[in-house]
């Protein structure tokens, strides 16, 4: 019985190792620089070399990722770690898998207790998938919770369940508006007066009278013109038990608001349907909308693929959308977990806290990965003023709009049923809405009555 147990493990294993992923799920936020691995018919696992040891005892730590500049924050981070942690020494084996066959890989691996890394990243669409039954995860509880007053608190607690941290994130992904000021000066709108959905219209409304062009635009089958504005007002798809909430009176209300503006003009479907597409990057680098809200990850698809506006963007809150209202949300995100197979969890963790808890670690995540880290302290920090391809772009006062919105982050809820969810309201919901322009409270009810 054994024997037969160990050869389909080894068949499982060995079947998802060859699979070839389909791509994303459309959720995904990326580095600066680099995509997640592709996942084609051609495509391989990226291995780095093993961390060099700097003692004969090193601890071997495996670690696998998605996204080849996570492997080299890691990589930077463990021979860090080394300099400063001699007696404590890790040899770090980082491997970079694509996307969807890193993600099946490692639920078989945990499921048939045998094949798993120390340490892996897993995406946070993905992540409801290894909290079913008993998580095979670690426990982080014991690194976490003394930093919880440093730390963007929503953004450990959607990688949790009873109670228990099982990830800790590389970034809030506060959702910001992205102006172009150019175009703001040529209709008189001074963005910082803008403090409400309903100044925002009215400002759209002169921007079309003035220059005949949308204030902003919604995507036609995504889930970023949707999510943070219904979080923004402590909604969400599903509540904090799982339970499916696509409905709410908020949500069909936020949605009949967007849809009227794309009536009047005062906004744009974006083209290609997402803002993540070549035809929407040319469309707003010609100067066609003013304006997109979208998570802080979303700077580097400006800087690497909307050049033209090097220096006319700037970066400020959401409107609200009544007064003291919150004006961001925390969307996207990869969880860096640690797996019950580790042969050392208690290094591991001092290792991860080191790399996404400390405020050297979170000063790195912004450095290397252009991101807006957890540990809110160091966002006053001066190294976030200094040049780099962000603030050469966006100006220096980054995160000073950061930290106006820090305590108005409120938590998303990600559960079993959310990956459905995201499917549902990106292939469904967003292009009826938009692109079909169906009465939003119809679309909104069959995407519930076929999620039940």
């Amino acid at each position: 019985m054994k024997k037969a147990f160990l050869c389909t493990t080894v068949l499982l294993l060995i079947l998802v190792m060859g699979l070839s992923g389909c791509g994303g799920n459309g959720n995904k936020e990326t580095s600066p620089t680099n995509q997640p691995a592709a996942s084609n018919n051609g495509s391989k696992a990226t291995e780095g070399s093993e961390t060099a040891k700097p003692a004969a005892e090193a601890q071997k730590v495996v670690f696998w990722t998605f996204v080849d500049a996570h492997q080299k924050f890691y990589e930077s981070m463990a021979a860090s770690w080394n300099e400063s942690h001699p007696d404590k020494a890790i040899a770090l084996e980082a491997t970079t898998i694509p996307y969807d066959d890193m993600h099946t890989k490692l639920l078989v691996a945990l499921q048939s207790g045998v094949g798993a890394p120390d340490l892996v990243d897993i995406e946070q669409s993905k992540f409801p998938n290894f909290m079913k039954g008993t998580p095979q995860l670690v426990s982080l509880n014991d690194i976490v919770e003394p930093e919880l007053g440093n730390i963007v608190k929503s953004r450990v607690e959607i990688y949790s369940k009873d109670k228990t941290y099982y990830g800790i994130d590389y970034h809030v992904g506060a959702t910001v508006m992205y102006y172009n000021k150019e175009m703001l000066d040529q209709a008189g709108i001074n963005p910082d007066t803008i403090k409400t959905w309903a100044d925002f219209e009215t400002a759209g409304k002169q921007m079309l009278d003035k220059t005949g062009k949308p204030m902003i635009t919604f995507e036609g089958n995504g889930n970023w013109s949707w999510w943070p504005a219904i979080s923004q007002q402590g909604s969400d798809q599903v509540d904090e038990n799982g339970n499916v909430t696509v409905d709410t009176p908020v949500n069909v209300k936020t949605m009949e608001f967007f849809q009227k503006m794309v009536k009047e003009g005062v906004a744009a479907v974006a083209p290609g349907a997402g803002h993540d597409t070549e035809e929407y990057f040319g469309y707003m680098d010609s100067g066609s909308a003013a304006s997109v809200f979208m998570p802080f990850w979303f700077m580097n698809r400006f800087t690497d693929h909307i050049p033209d506006l090097k220096g006319k963007v700037i970066i400020r809150p959401m409107p609200a959308w009544k007064e003291g209202g919150n004006r961001s949300a925390g969307m996207g995100g990869t969880a860096t977990s640690i797996t019950n197979q580790a042969k050392n969890p208690d290094l591991i963790k001092e290792f991860l806290a080191y790399a996404k808890l400390s405020k050297e670690g979170n000063l790195q995540i912004w450095k290397q990965l252009g991101f807006d880290p957890i540990r809110t302290d160091v966002w006053s920090d001066p190294a976030m003023k200094e040049s780099n391809k962000f603030t050469d772009y966006f100006g220096t006062d980054i995160f000073d709009t950061l930290l106006s919105v820090k305590d108005e982050i409120a938590p998303v809820h990600i559960r079993e049923k959310s990956p459905e969810v995201f499917d549902a309201i990106r292939n469904k919901a967003m292009p009826q809405i938009f692109i079909d322009m169906k009465d939003p409270a119809k679309v909104l009810k069959e995407v519930q009555d076929s999620l039940k």
